[in-house]
Formats: structure tokens, sequence, C-alpha cells
């Protein structure tokens, strides 16, 4: 796969998950939020088990522990990023909780450098700085009015970025992209089923009076949405995927525009010009410095 094709599939991504902060929103009127993770996340394991299942045939080789490892902390990453995501969006507006998750922008290009001593080009930095000012005018440029549902998705943006983080050399390391996301679903659903009974009322009631909701968050925003950052993302440095991945509060601010009512301020299109440009630059830049350096260098 290219980079321009895995760049494509993560806007994607981004597309669907920002749209899915409505239904993650509207499914907490009919029932608590371990037994909507639990439901969308069991579901989406559940459609993408038959390709998990054809990927482990095709590799035919048990997955390494190393691999396990790996995926476990995926998992652990995952589960923490949802609850709290979950939980703030008890209170969170859409448009403020897209903002907030997108806080990753400035924690993944940290745990590049903290945990692989990875030197990053000054561009990214740049990006991140114009990517984060950006997902502040797009909430208003306001952070008095924050709630506590806000401070629970912010909490949710750092196990999202470990999340990140991990994500493309797990899959490259299991070589099944995959198998890992339906392991982490299948998991990851289970675990929340059990909370959801020890600790929230689960009724069939509830879940008919929010299918909507499960099944969009179920097959679109988790077996489609996250299987396609799965694949793509070996294919884009972490980094980068990061600033890519930010658009989802563009696209959950739009959606909360058109559906809830939240309507954006004029500086909040001014942060979408910010985001646009944070990741032109971080995907093109580099590689205009690179030929200019080049050609400079090259005997006339």
């Amino acid at each position: 796969m290219t980079r321009a094709t895995a760049t494509a599939l993560l806007i994607v991504a981004t597309m669907i998950w920002g749209s899915a902060f409505i239904a993650q929103k509207s499914a907490m009127g009919a029932m608590e939020p371990l037994t909507f993770l639990a439901a969308r996340y069991l579901l989406g394991g559940i459609l993408i088990l038959p390709l998990a299942i054809w990927e482990t045939r095709r590799i035919n080789k048990p997955l390494s522990k190393k691999g396990w490892k790996m995926i476990g902390v995926l998992l652990f990453a995952f589960l923490f990023g949802s609850w709290l995501q979950q939980v703030g969006l008890l209170t969170a507006s859409v448009t403020n909780t897209g903002f907030l998750t997108g806080f990753y922008v400035f924690f993944v290009p940290v745990f590049l450098v903290v945990f692989t001593k990875a030197k990053l080009h000054k561009l990214i930095w740049v990006s991140a700085v114009l990517a984060f000012s950006g997902l502040f005018m797009l909430s208003g440029g306001k952070i008095e009015n924050f709630v506590v549902g806000d401070y629970f998705v912010l909490g949710s943006s750092f196990f999202w970025a470990l999340y990140v983080f991990f994500l493309g050399s797990t899959a490259k390391t299991t070589q099944r992209p995959i198998t890992v996301s339906a392991i982490i679903f299948l998991a990851g659903g289970s675990i929340c089923a059990v909370g959801a009974f020890g600790t929230e009322t689960v009724s069939i009631q509830a879940i008919q009076l929010g299918w909507v909701e499960i099944l969009y968050a179920g097959v679109l925003s988790t077996a489609i949405g996250f299987t396609l950052h799965t694949i793509s993302q070996q294919h884009v440095p972490t980094a980068n995927a990061a600033l890519i991945l930010s658009m989802e509060s563009l696209f959950a601010a739009f959606g909360a525009a058109l559906i809830l009512g939240e309507r954006l301020s004029p500086i909040g299109y001014f942060g979408i010009v910010l985001i646009f440009s944070a990741i032109i630059l971080a995907e093109a830049g580099p590689v205009f410095f690179q030929k200019a350096g080049h050609n400079k260098a090259a005997p006339s």
C-alpha cells in the first residue's frame, strides 16, 4: 500500500469517527457507557472475525509472545481511552469531545521522542502546534465552560495517544492488522460486558432504544473505521498519522452543527484552515525541503 493510499484511508477513518461522536452522545440517553461499549465492540469484532480467520490462515504461523504482549498493551490503551471518552460524553458536547480527544497530536510526538529516541523533523512540531491551535479555535476558543465530562475526555486523549503510538509497530510485528483489531474488539467488548453487568443496569429495552447508535458505532466506527486505521497506519509515520487523525474533531464539529445544532463560531472556521495547513505541512513540508536541499547541493 502506498503512503498516499494509507493517508486517504486514515482520512476516511477520521470522517467515520467524527460523525460517530453523535451516535455515542445520543446513545447515552438510552443506556450507560459500558453497556454501549460492550455492544458496539462485540458487534464490530464479530463482523470482522471472518476476515481475521482468513488472514490468520493465510499467514499460517502462530502469534509470537512479543506480538501477544503488544496486543495486550494496545488493549489496555484502547479500553481506558474508550471508557473515559464515553463517560465524558455523558456531559461533554460533541464539539468539545472532538477537540479534547485531539490532544493526542501533542502526546504522540512526545512518546516517540521519549520511548524511541526518534529525531522528528522540526516541521512535525510546528504542525503539532498548528493543529492544536486549530482544534482550540474549532471549539470556539474557550475553556471556561468546561464540565466534568470534558476532563474525562481529556484523560482519554492520553490513552488514545498510546494506542496510536503502539498500533503501527504492533500491526507490523504481528503482520495481522485485521486479526489485531478483532482480538481487541472482542476482548475489549467482553471486558466491558462484564463491567456493565457488574456495575450498570443492563436491559433489552435499553439496547432496543439505542439500536441505531449501536449499529452505526459497531459497523462503521468499529468494524470499518478502526480496521482501516490499523491497516493504514503501518504505512504512515506515527507522528504524521496523529496529525491526520486530528481531523476527527473537524468532522465531529461539522456533524454536531448539522445534526445537533452545535454551531461553529467564526473563529472555528479559521481553526479548520489551521488543521488542514498542519497536515499539509507535516506531509509535504519535509519532502519539499529535502528536494530543495538536494537541488541546492547539486552542481550547476
